[in-house]
């Protein structure tokens, strides 16, 4: 038997359950994904505590270990990269990246592979031991140290060696190892404090984020409008119509009747004031029937007026440079002065796609990419010109 309220309607109770159903989907969803970053925050943190590595593990490797030298870290499926146009790195940072972005198994245009082998980890030095030689790489002499974001390769630049280099890794690989070279640099220059404090201030900020379960909506939280199709935005946009039409109507020309201007023409003047500029040629035809018939008064200011640009733009905002919604040509190349008419999202000219509205009104050069408005709560709509 189906549930009614106090009214004997049952749609009240159907709104709370799909309400708290849909709440719940979401928050499920939000603490998975806090959950995952948790999880790997504090398993960083953990390692960043008890990476110390060890003499015995240099044991068989093809090299020797300086006095007070550890291995932290060996991967047998590393590739040695060189660079051949050389360009300044950065300075090598402590910075510790929880959330390292998606790269892909590509080599960068201009990086070449020259060697292979097995890569080596230590206290000291980064070591690629490959068929041609070994490669070192000092943290003590290292001046510029850079990680792709899209790619699995690491530039190095030292002061004893004129080309840069690097490695390229497994894409399995290298989140682990850019994290672990973070810790080995961090040693070498007694920082390690540093990168253990950073970690936890991540983990200390992450805690404050965590999503909170919702509450239980009930049935007798229901409003009318539940019961519209789209509800509330359903009415937000009826009660916009109900002041936009009355208002376009209002500022509309009023109709012209057909031989209004032939009775104005033939009509005598009762009173001495002079007859609009519009109308006065209408009163010097002679008031024959064919004459008056062939030559009506016409107005040509209204067909010099221009059409308003609400109409033209189509809900765009306004602005000189003729951009809408209605339909043409995609926008890739906007005009200079875009972001004195439009509010333009963060990193506005850095974007590579066309002119697009986000659904928080921002506008975006993201068009046709896939994460498009991605900071902006989505993409919306295309401009056109």
């Amino acid at each position: 038997m189906a549930m009614t309220d106090s009214t004997g309607s049952t749609w009240r109770y159907r709104w709370a359950h799909r309400q708290n159903d849909r709440r719940q989907r979401a928050f499920r969803l939000a603490d998975e994904a806090w959950r995952r970053r948790d999880d790997e925050l504090r398993r960083l943190r953990a390692l960043a505590g008890s990476f110390h590595g060890s003499a015995e593990a240099g044991a068989g490797l093809p090299m020797e270990l300086a006095p007070g030298e550890v291995v932290f870290w060996t991967l047998p499926a590393a590739q040695l990269v060189e660079v051949r146009h050389t360009a300044v790195l950065p300075a090598p940072e402590l910075t510790v990246d929880p959330e390292p972005p998606v790269v892909r198994p590509r080599r960068p245009e201009g990086v070449k592979v020259v060697d292979a082998g097995l890569a080596v980890l230590t206290n000291r030095r980064l070591v690629l031991l490959g068929g041609r030689g070994r490669r070192d790489w000092t943290y003590g002499r290292m001046t510029g140290l850079s990680h792709d974001p899209g790619a699995p390769v690491t530039l190095i630049q030292v002061l004893d060696r004129r080309r840069t280099s690097g490695l390229l890794l497994p894409t399995g690989a290298v989140a682990d190892f850019r994290f672990k070279l973070t810790l080995a640099f961090a040693d070498a220059i007694e920082q390690r404090a540093a990168v253990v404090a950073q970690l936890d201030e991540l983990i200390a900020e992450h805690e404050a984020v965590r999503p909170a379960r919702p509450a239980v909506l009930t049935p007798a939280q229901a409003r009318v409008f539940a019961l519209l199709p789209g509800g509330r935005r359903t009415v937000a946009v009826g009660a916009a119509l109900a002041l936009i039409v009355p208002a376009m109507l209002f500022e509309s020309d009023p109709p012209v009747r057909p031989g209004s201007e032939m009775a104005s023409a033939a009509t005598p003047a009762a009173t001495a004031t002079p007859a609009p500029p519009p109308i006065a040629p209408a009163v010097q035809v002679k008031p024959k029937p064919q004459r008056t018939r062939t030559a009506p008064t016409t107005a040509p200011s209204r067909k010099t007026t221009p059409q308003p640009a609400a109409e033209r733009r189509c809900g765009a905002p306004a602005n000189p440079y003729g951009y809408d919604f209605c339909g043409g040509q995609r926008i890739r190349k906007p005009a200079a002065g875009i972001c004195d008419w439009f509010e333009c999202a963060p990193g506005f000219w850095s974007g590579r796609g066309w002119l697009v509205q986000c659904r928080d009104g921002a506008v975006s050069l993201t068009g046709g990419q896939r994460e498009s408005c991605a900071a902006n709560q989505g993409y919306r709509r295309t401009f056109w010109t």
